[in-house]
């Protein structure tokens, strides 16, 4: 937090770190050039794990990238990075997207009687809504994205089916009403000569295969995160 005190974000966050440090008063800096990051975790302390790496990307003034296949700060799994980066791109939407409900929602089964013993929640990355109009994102971020077997690359068969089963599931709550229910796979782009594009229209439904390069400004990443809503509600 002191760092970011003295780097270039907004006056409004800085005002608010002031007002956190207050309760770290009592508290020694540490020496930012001697600290281990090679952190032991347990069960203990597991739930630290990605503030300390959050940490080491502010101390170290960069964004942890794959762009040279080899390097992995910290040993930060994709696990950990598939939270950071679909909360990045809900909290994105929440705030530069007032027009539209921004949720991380949970879909309901379209079941015929009822019972759901035993089902699994269907948890969405992120879902913007505008009236009847439904868009439903499931943020991917791994090392590669595409399946490839004798050359051929393939979209993650297991993704496909998990935004599919969303997008369905989500679509029968409208019943007979007017409306447009869409999903999306948003995947981090990766350094693979073969990165997803593709729009497919399955039983109705409009699934799209997207990459968001994250290794850009911030203004060109923005400009990406734009041209989706611009594209699926019309919004400029």
């Amino acid at each position: 937090m002191e760092l970011l005190l003295h780097a270039d974000i907004a006056k409004t966050r800085k005002k608010e770190l002031r007002k956190l440090l207050v309760y770290f008063g009592n508290i020694e800096l540490l020496d930012v050039h001697t600290i281990n990051w090679k952190v032991q975790f347990n069960r203990n302390n597991q739930s630290y794990r990605m503030l300390i790496a959050i940490c080491y990307l502010v101390v170290k003034g960069l964004l942890q990238t794959n762009a040279d296949g080899i390097t992995r700060m910290m040993d930060f799994s994709d696990e950990h990075m598939n939270r950071l980066y679909e909360k990045f791109i809900l909290e994105y939407y929440r705030k530069e997207f007032p027009q539209l409900s921004v949720n991380a929602s949970q879909i309901p089964w379209a079941l015929d009687d009822g019972i759901s013993t035993m089902l699994p929640v269907m948890q969405s990355d992120v879902t913007l809504t505008k009236g009847n109009n439904v868009l439903i994102i499931d943020a991917k971020y791994y090392s590669q994205t595409m399946q490839t077997q004798y050359d051929v690359h393939t979209q993650r068969s297991g993704n496909l089916y998990q935004i599919f089963t969303y997008v369905k599931n989500k679509d029968a709550e409208f019943g007979d009403k007017s409306h447009k229910v869409s999903g999306m796979l948003l995947y981090a782009a990766t350094n693979e000569a073969v990165q997803p594009d593709n729009v497919y229209q399955m039983s109705g439904n409009q699934i799209s295969v997207k990459t968001l390069d994250l290794n850009r400004e911030f203004k060109d990443i923005a400009a990406q995160l734009d041209a989706i809503v611009k594209e699926h509600f019309k919004v400029y």
